[in-house]
């Protein structure tokens, strides 16, 4: 009777225990969240609630259209006001994940009379989700190590400053819905793969419709998924929960990736997809064999394989025929640019310049992990050791996902974005288990009963690891049943654990000599822990303060004299709003077409969608050409002003002087008459008095350096640290209208063109009248 009474009290203590650990787990949750959201709120603090960047422009315009015009109207919406005179047909050009988010939030808001502008929810949009992509982070890690780890991971992915570079607050691009959706997808995946459930199958498919929907990297997770199952395969882990897992995800979700206009035939047509099929086929011949096996005779067993094997290579080698017969027109074989820059880092700076121009398309430096992920590059090993330790098929993905986004940050910074995740995952795995093991350490070292037992409380039961044991609290465990435990008669529960590790019985007290520290190791390596983890908190914060809350359109910039602040671009964009005509069109070079359009509300000639090469080029070589030249060129295209960024006078290194190199690149790789080496001495770029003479007479020295001289006497270009080569000249076919307060954006006008048959005839009746006064005076040989 006691020991029952015992046992109901220990069931007691245990749902009580479960109770308070979720309600915890929940508040420590919604904790995580609020941290996710505040820290990102620092350029809304500092600065004020506006846009950043280049693209967000764009994405703020798309919306704004959205909640005024309706979803049918933003499908079949043509915008004239961009790549003049072609335009751009814009729902079927975007992903629209972003824009749908965001517009269906601002309609529940104002449905329930909350009236937010469209800028504000643009604005917060990525806060908001950057806590929802923290939470999808707890799920997933719990699935491979459990709620600790799942807790850690999540805390540090709220904080981890390479997401926090595109998701602060006025950051509305892409991916500030696409990495929630990216890491949910892999939890709707590894949830399927543990309970071979099609709910979650189905739910998983949805949620790679939502990444389709808002990122072109989607990619990613076709490609990683299949490698993955494939690794299943390989190593001996089929199982029918991996079939749930997978199939249903290709056949599903191809069928609603194709939905997508942007995407649409491109998902089973381009080789970025051709991975998925291949694995779906060999799952299928794999699955074949298993359940051929259980039905047959080893014997007949053999027979059948045979067969099996045979029809399956040669559906294989079919497909695979199939595919090469498709790309093999392709002179890229299927492959986007981008991919291909990729897999070959060489291959964009090579073939299509207009990529390699791409700031975030650069190769990271090594001083670039450090400030994106800090600390977490030394605990990632720790991580991936963890999950060897048992490896399972979820901690086996991860390993496989951190392996792989490894290589992709390291071709180009942009994709840095992609490995925080991971590397927030397998640092929580690392720091989770390390404090288990320490904090275990110090609980063992209290002082023991009479009856030889842990003081009250812990024995470890050889569980899944050395370093993750399995603690089980010995209320209702008897002296009687710990005994035959020490004397290598498990029980039946035990006997599961040993055959689940593939390991031979252990006794307890060796194996808690196995998991031990002395207690002033384990007290030292928590206060390291510690510290360590303040230093990353302490990283974080101040990134997300100064690194990245700066808005882009706003400049600022300390001195002995205090902060300055440089609000050029706005200045500008509301000059050409209030003083041109609407149907004027402005060229400039492509990276600030986007905030032109949006905030100008004036046509431009490109724009940084960079979809059509051979229009980028054009302005290129018009920027390239010498003055008469380039007005021709702009001329022709309608253009009325010429905007162009400039940093001489302020010392701002991103203007369009040190991007010109690339505008001669791209011009030339559509113009063959524009040449790289005519803009360089002796391999060097140079715009001083050593420039060659076609740098020194092209349309952007000209539109840049116009009455530069005026500023200090001498034209010194704070940007470039020298004074400039070409000093004193005049504007013959522009003419300057307007140059903000800092110098940074200038704006030219084209001159009009002259009345040529208004000169010509003068011309000709000034000469022949010339020729009568001459003859005047002459007399005729023939009279």
């Amino acid at each position: 009777m006691a020991e029952v009474e015992a046992s109901t009290a220990a069931s007691g203590d245990d749902r009580l225990r479960k109770a308070s650990g979720g309600v915890l787990c929940a508040f420590t949750l919604l904790l995580i969240g609020v941290l996710a959201f505040s820290i990102r709120l620092f350029s809304v603090v500092k600065y004020e609630s506006v846009i950043h960047e280049f693209d967000p422009y764009f994405n703020y315009r798309v919306t704004q259209f959205l909640s005024k015009s309706g979803i049918y109207e933003f499908w079949n919406w043509f915008d004239d006001r961009t790549w003049y005179p072609l335009g751009r047909v814009i729902g079927g050009t975007v992903y629209p994940g972003l824009t749908l988010t965001a517009g269906t939030m601002w309609w529940l808001l104002n449905s329930i009379n909350i009236p937010l502008s469209v800028e504000t929810v643009c604005v917060f949009t990525a806060p908001i989700f950057s806590a929802n992509a923290s939470w999808a982070t707890y799920l997933l890690t719990k699935e491979a190590k459990g709620h600790g780890a799942g807790l850690m991971a999540a805390t540090i992915l709220a904080m981890v400053p390479s997401y926090i570079s595109r998701s602060v607050a006025g950051s509305y691009d892409n991916e500030a819905v696409a990495i929630f959706a990216l890491i949910f997808t892999f939890y709707l995946y590894v949830k399927t793969l543990n309970t071979g459930s099609l709910f979650y199958a189905t739910l998983n498919a949805l949620s790679y419709f939502y990444m389709v929907c808002s990122w072109g990297g989607y990619t990613f997770i076709i490609n990683l998924i299949p490698m993955h199952v494939l690794l299943c395969i390989i190593t001996g882990r089929y199982s029918s929960r991996l079939y749930i897992a997978y199939a249903p995800l290709v056949v599903l979700g191809t069928l609603l990736a194709a939905l997508v206009p942007v995407v649409g035939f491109n998902a089973v047509l381009t080789s970025e997809h051709f991975a998925s099929f291949l694995v779906f086929i060999i799952l299928h011949v794999v699955a074949l064999v298993y359940f051929i096996k259980g039905l047959l005779t080893p014997r007949l067993f053999k027979v059948a394989m045979t067969f099996v094997l045979t029809v399956g290579l040669a559906l294989c080698f079919a497909a695979v025929a199939i595919l090469v017969a498709l790309v093999a027109s392709s002179p890229t074989k299927g492959w986007s640019g981008r991919s291909l820059s990729l897999l070959d880092p060489t291959y964009a700076s090579k073939y299509i310049p207009i990529i390699a121009s791409v700031s975030e398309h650069q190769p990271p430096t090594w001083p670039s992990y450090f400030m994106d992920i800090n600390v977490l590059a030394f605990l990632v090993p720790a991580g991936i050791i963890s999950c060897f330790l048992p490896l399972s098929d979820a901690s086996s993905f991860l390993v496989l996902y951190l392996v792989t986004s490894v290589y992709f940050s390291g071709v180009m910074v942009r994709l840095m974005l992609v490995l925080a995740p991971a590397a927030c995952i397998l640092s929580g795995i690392a720091l989770s288990e390390a404090f288990n093991v320490l904090t275990r350490s110090m609980k063992f070292q209290r002082p023991r009963s009479d009856d030889g037992l842990p003081a009250a409380e812990d024995i470890i039961t050889p569980g899944t690891s050395s370093t993750a044991a399995t603690i089980v609290k010995s209320g209702n465990i008897t002296k009687e049943k710990t005994e035959n435990v020490s004397k290598g008669r498990p029980s039946k529960k035990n006997r599961k654990e040993k055959e689940w590790v593939g390991s031979s019985p252990v006794r307890p007290d060796m194996e808690e000599k196995l998991c031990v520290l002395p207690a002033e190791a384990s007290a030292m390596g928590i206060l390291f822990l510690i510290i360590l983890c303040g230093l990353y908190v302490v990283h974080c914060v101040w990134a997300a303060a100064e690194a990245y809350s700066a808005p882009s359109i706003v400049l600022t910039s300390r001195s002995h004299e205090g902060l300055h602040v440089f609000d050029d671009f706005r200045e500008s964009y509301a000059w050409l709003r209030h003083n041109t005509e609407v149907d004027d069109k402005v060229a400039s070079w492509w990276d600030y077409g986007y905030q032109t359009t949006a905030m100008a509300n004036r046509t431009v000639i490109v724009d940084n969608n960079t979809w059509n090469n051979t229009h980028i080029a054009t302005v290129g070589t018009a920027m390239s050409s010498p003055e008469k030249a380039a007005w021709e060129i702009f001329n022709s295209l309608d253009v009325k002003y010429v905007l162009v960024v400039f940093g001489g006078l302020i010392g701002y290194p991103s203007d369009d002087i040190n991007k010109f190199l690339w505008m001669v690149r791209i011009g030339g790789g559509e113009f063959p008459h524009i040449k790289e080496e005519d803009y360089l001495r002796d391999g060097n770029y140079r715009v001083d008095a050593q420039g060659t003479p076609t740098m020194l007479n092209c349309l952007m020295y000209k539109l840049c350096y116009y009455r530069f001289v005026e500023t200090d006497g001498k034209g010194f270009d704070r940007a470039r640290r020298y004074e400039i080569g070409r000093k004193h000249f005049k504007l013959t076919h522009f003419e300057e209208v307007f140059t903000t307060h800092n110098w940074m954006v200038r704006i030219y006008k084209l001159k009009p063109q002259k009345n040529r048959i208004r000169g010509k005839l003068k011309l000709k009746s000034s000469s022949k009248a010339s020729s009568m006064r001459k003859g005047a005076g002459k007399k005729n040989p023939w009279q």
